[in-house]
């Protein structure tokens, strides 16, 4: 009796602090009738435990050494935060270089080249690969040109326009994608991508930010151990990544007093216009809030076929609670905070079981 009494505090503690850190409404936050219909997000981004994800770094040609010094670094680094803080390895992540070497340590990492044939036989070769609902997420590092139907990402030979570079994704239809193109003048071509589904975000908004962004070097710093884990469950949306970034970059331009030359946007909904301040209120954010970069099945957490399924419950009921909140204003205050509360309760009990598994 005395040992359910103090479970039963313990799992009404762990819903006050959830919920005082993560559901407080806004003031005038309205509340209307409950909407039965399923949310836009239900379907995509499921973390199951036969799902799996894969990384793609795009990292084109250089004008000049210090692009060139640049550029190596973020791929690089991106590669290995990718390997040593989210589970990825050699046979999950591809990595698309310039002219397909590098000079120095690195080198064996460089699957191909960055043109359109290395492209081109590389996404062949993912499509061999994926399965329906597995997550595939792009990194595009590197110089982009142009606007609207002739924007482009500067590659090796011939360039690619954001047309062309949306048919070869027309193949990963069943797979959940997120693009992160961090490339000078990236909006036009970012918004070729926009789909239902996907997750799209652009380190500039227009064609006259053409100058060399330094979203990327933020970005790849909010994954490195987790430093945009805004709300602390050890693990990085593509939401928290993206607010990271661009906070990061605007107080760079004020702390150098420069006007910023800059403003980053992202798009999960499929309309082709990015928010410059996506929350989960607005049209763009839901999704990018359940869109994670960590892999469920992570090779250096030695974790129990028991556990990880734990895991996988654990991630689901997690990104039912982001969605649900997502959704307050759909309905009645007390079904939703019912709800609610049994989400929280059961994320508690299905957490103390998991830390029981790991103990053990």
């Amino acid at each position: 009796m005395i040992a359910n009494d103090i479970t039963n505090r313990i799992l009404l503690l762990h819903r006050s602090l959830l919920v005082a850190a993560l559901f407080l409404v806004l003031p005038g936050h309205s509340v209307k009738a409950q909407d039965t219909a399923p949310s836009a997000a239900s379907n995509f981004f499921l973390d199951r435990p036969d799902s799996n994800k894969y990384g793609v770094i795009l990292a084109g040609p250089a004008v000049g050494d210090t692009n060139r010094s640049r550029f190596r670094q973020w791929a690089l680094s991106l590669y290995d935060i990718l390997a040593r803080d989210y589970g990825y390895d050699s046979d999950t992540i591809t990595l698309l270089y310039d002219r397909g070497e590098i000079d120095g340590p690195g080198g064996e990492r460089v699957d191909a080249a960055c043109d359109r044939e290395g492209i081109e036989q590389q996404f062949a070769a993912l499509k061999s690969r994926v399965k329906i609902g597995d997550q595939i997420i792009l990194f595009l590092i590197g110089h982009g040109s142009g606007a609207e139907e002739e924007a482009k990402f500067n590659i090796v030979g011939p360039d690619l326009t954001g047309g062309e570079f949306a048919e070869l994704l027309n193949q990963f239809e069943q797979q959940d994608m997120v693009i992160v193109n961090t490339t000078s003048a990236s909006y036009g071509f970012s918004a070729a991508l926009s789909s239902e589904g996907r997750v799209v975000i652009s380190s500039t908004r227009s064609s006259s930010e053409k100058y060399d962004p330094i979203f990327s070097r933020y970005f790849i710093e909010a994954l490195d151990s987790r430093n945009g884990d805004r709300d602390k469950n050890n693990r990085v949306s593509m939401l928290e990544a993206f607010n990271y970034a661009r906070n990061s970059v605007a107080q760079w331009y004020e702390e150098q007093g420069r006007l910023a030359a800059e403003h980053a946007g992202l798009d999960d909904n499929g309309d082709s216009l990015f928010s410059l301040n996506p929350t989960v209120e607005e049209a763009d954010g839901r999704l990018a809030e359940i869109a994670f970069i960590d892999t469920l099945i992570d090779s250096n957490a030695g974790l129990s076929e028991a556990a990880v399924r734990l895991k996988s419950r654990m991630q689901q009921i997690e990104r039912s609670v982001f969605i649900l909140r997502g959704r307050k204003a759909d309905f009645l205050e007390a079904d939703y905070w019912q709800q609610m509360e049994e989400l929280l309760v059961d994320l508690a009990r299905t957490t103390g079981r998991f830390n029981e598994q790991v103990e053990q």
